[in-house]
């Protein structure tokens, strides 16, 4: 997912290889200026507001927003007892943020001692992610975790024959599906509802995020759970697959061109941290 997580090339999994002479450090971090506004809301109020934002990139993890501490309100954070260290950064302060109502604890904290090779994070804060209200870019809420610019979704057309069947029946049946094709994930089909025999899918309650196309919703086909998923409601970014179905090539039988899918590399998705009291009707589209 983007640079260091899913399948990224600093994701312990990444899916790629640097080529250069020698081994590479197990463990590398990369940190970059957001170069966006950001804001961060809690307990109704702004309390940081950052055109200098730095963004760090741990293998494995989503990118983390670092904020200067002259961009945060003076009274919102309360040093607490609570120290950790971090295997690559050193020791760890915490903090509780407080407004004049509400205080959470350890929902901020700042590496104190950091070695020569990364002073780029010398005195900025990062905020807990669940603990805020809510992250913003200029006034537009960023869901899931901070944005990664590494991310990248493209959805193509292809008049490519696609075949989905379960137990010898013909599920789906198109040559005008759309594929996606998403950092650090391997291509996934859509096809168009028209294309699909309705009752063959059962609509089922599970659903999941996603921060690039929003919320996903699920279809068991007979026994093979969750075989089919759909976003009703695709962010505008990706409108293009809305109401279209993908399926699991692991759980029933895709055919593109003759020849059998199977997952790969990037094919299993790794469910995103949600947003602290994050609900499914807080992330549709705004209708203006």
């Amino acid at each position: 997912m983007g640079l260091s997580w899913q399948q990224g090339p600093l994701a312990p999994g990444a899916v790629g290889q640097f080529l250069v002479p020698g081994t590479l450090h197990e463990r590398l971090l990369y940190a970059e200026p957001l170069r966006r506004r950001m804001r961060v809301r809690f307990a109704g109020e702004w309390i940081a507001d950052s055109e200098d934002v730095i963004l760090l990139f741990e293998p494995g993890k989503y990118p983390v927003a670092y904020f200067r501490e002259s961009d945060i309100a003076s009274h919102v954070l309360k040093r607490s007892e609570h120290k950790t260290r971090h295997g690559d950064l050193g020791p760890t302060e915490w903090f509780s943020v407080q407004s004049s109502e509400t205080e959470v604890a350890r929902a901020a904290w700042r590496h104190v001692e950091l070695p020569s090779y990364a002073e780029v994070l010398k005195g900025r804060v990062a905020f807990a992610w669940r603990a805020m209200d809510g992250f913003y870019e200029e006034d537009e809420r960023i869901l899931g975790h901070a944005a990664d610019p590494y991310h990248r979704i493209d959805i193509r057309e292809t008049s490519r024959e696609i075949v989905v069947r379960y137990e010898g029946g013909v599920i789906a049946e198109s040559s005008r599906p759309l594929v996606l094709y998403e950092s650090g994930f391997a291509p996934r089909w859509y096809i168009a509802r028209a294309d699909v025999n309705e009752s063959a899918i059962t609509a089922v309650t599970h659903q999941t995020f996603c921060p690039y196309k929003g919320i996903c919703s699920y279809f068991d086909i007979g026994a093979a759970k969750l075989a089919a998923w759909s976003y009703p409601e695709a962010y505008s970014e990706v409108a293009r697959i809305s109401g279209m179905l993908s399926f699991e090539p692991d759980r029933v039988e895709v055919m593109l061109d003759g020849k059998r899918l199977h997952a790969e590399p990037g094919q299993n998705v790794v469910a995103h941290g949600p947003d602290r009291g994050l609900t499914t009707d807080e992330v549709k589209p705004v209708r203006k």
